[in-house]
């Protein structure tokens, strides 16, 4: 897969002829709704023809497996397929072997590193008896490249048939999925959540679910509600015995406990009530995580941050989500939802006092628009990645891209004359953000939020990543 910004003046066919590619598997990889209306600036995914495939109307696995001569449990195992009857179109698979050509000068050790493969590997896969002796114009097969394991966590607020279709067509990139959300009542029960099409389709990707649970009331996150909890371990007991008995009727694997705004006073009583939870929760063989907001230091003020302790989360649970996400947020000034430096400054300190194979780094899947000059006390709409790009194609702007916040951005004036500013993510920015938990060592990523278009997503993330399943 490559990733190609379209420049002045060229179409969609001048960039399929370059890159040697099938223009359809562009189009289909990308969701072009109008492949004759591309945006200078606009990110493409590029599948490359010979090492990945787009599915295309009418394919199956075992068609697909004939025609590139593999197996369907080789095309299945490479790309997490549990179920060979849900293919969707559009979806891109990474091909198990490609046909390599020797050429004038070539070694097996040379093919061998070019492509990321051992020699042996080459061998084993083309039956060579002499390792020593390759002919130039001997087509070999050569295995796909091994790519790094990570786990990635997906969070739904979509508990509608269309969400649950959303879950099995994604399926396969995701090692947990986290329906949002239970929240806690003051006397230690929970609210109650329509989520049984969610855990249906979790199950049939082979996806492991985690309940989530929140101090969320009245549309926002409430601190004397958490405190009420966090400060009566009888209400705590109560609590965990509730959470256990909905875990254990649902089929959910673990918990995410996702506590914001908690007072300040309370960051002792959060970590022993995390202790408590873990004592019960680990002899069930059940997941205990949280949620964090994004700190610099371990004393940064602020009632978001404060009773968030790094140091003893990362000691207690089997792993956080760290929030990375929403510095553009809605009722704030127009930025980057996610700019790699302010990430990347978060993980500098969380790596300091979490183990980095407990950390989740949060990955927005959305964008928004602003209207500008922005006026305090006004609020941003939510888009999502293909919405952005329809709206710049729509007013004839051009996308550009911020190297420092690693995120494409545009401005566009509507049909009333309202000037907008519109952030959002696309193939370079997703791609810079798994190349920052490579970079860090990570466990893995956590999207929030399913429901947004982002077709460019999927491809990049399969090609960086092997998603671990459970």
């Amino acid at each position: 897969m490559r990733i190609h910004v379209v420049q002045q003046g060229e179409s969609l066919w001048q960039i399929a002829q370059f890159y040697g590619s099938n223009i359809n598997q562009i189009i289909l990889v990308n969701q072009l709704s109008n492949p004759d209306v591309v945006v200078i600036g606009q990110a493409l995914v590029i599948p490359e023809t010979n090492k990945e495939y787009v599915i295309q109307q009418g394919d199956t696995l075992w068609s697909i497996a004939q025609r590139f001569a593999v197996t369907t449990g080789e095309l299945a195992e490479m790309n997490n397929i549990a179920d060979p009857s849900l293919l969707y179109i559009g979806e891109m698979l990474i091909l198990p072997y490609f046909t390599y050509v020797v050429q004038p000068g070539d070694n097996l050790w040379s093919i061998a590193n070019r492509n990321g493969v051992t020699v042996s590997q080459i061998v084993q896969a083309n039956n060579i008896s002499n390792p020593a002796l390759i002919n130039v114009g001997t087509p070999l097969r050569i295995p796909a490249a091994s790519r790094p394991e990570t786990e990635i966590n997906a969070y739904t607020t979509q508990t509608t048939p269309q969400g649950a279709q959303e879950v099995i067509a994604l399926g396969e990139h995701f090692t947990y999925l986290t329906p949002f959300m239970y929240a806690i009542r003051a006397d230690g029960t929970l609210t109650d959540m329509q989520d049984t099409a969610l855990l249906d389709a979790a199950e049939a990707q082979n996806i492991s679910p985690l309940l989530v649970v929140t101090n969320f009331a009245n549309n926002s996150f409430d601190s004397d509600l958490a405190a009420a909890i966090l400060r009566s371990p009888d209400l705590q007991d109560t609590l965990i015995t509730n959470l256990l008995e909905i875990i254990q009727t649902k089929g959910y694997e673990g918990v995410n406990f996702d506590f914001e705004y908690v007072y300040p006073e309370d960051r002792e009583n959060y970590n022993a009530f995390l202790r408590k939870v873990v004592e019960r929760f680990k002899p069930e063989g059940l997941l205990v995580s949280t949620a964090l907001a994004p700190k610099i230091t371990a004393d940064q003020q602020g009632l978001l941050y404060e009773a968030h302790d790094y140091q003893a989360h990362g000691e207690i649970v089997d792993f956080v989500v760290i929030m990375t996400y929403e510095w553009g947020w809605a009722g704030g000034e127009p930025w980057a939802i996610a700019p790699i430096n302010k990430v990347r400054e978060v993980l500098d300190y969380a790596v300091t006092v979490i183990p980095r194979d407990k950390i989740l780094m949060g990955i927005p899947l959305y964008g928004r628009d602003w209207k500008i000059p922005w006026v305090q006390g006004t609020f941003a709409r939510t888009v999502s990645p293909q919405e952005a790009v329809a709206l710049a194609a729509r007013y004839g702007v051009t996308i550009e891209y911020d190297e420092e916040y690693q995120s494409p951005y545009f401005r566009y004036t509507d049909e009333s004359g309202q000037q907008h500013e519109v952030w959002f993510e696309d193939a370079r920015s997703i791609q810079a953000k798994y190349d920052t938990m490579k970079i860090y060592g990570l466990r893995g990523g956590s999207y929030w939020v399913l429901g947004t278009a982002f077709p460019q997503n999927w491809p990049v993330l399969q090609t960086n990543f092997k998603v671990r399943k459970l």
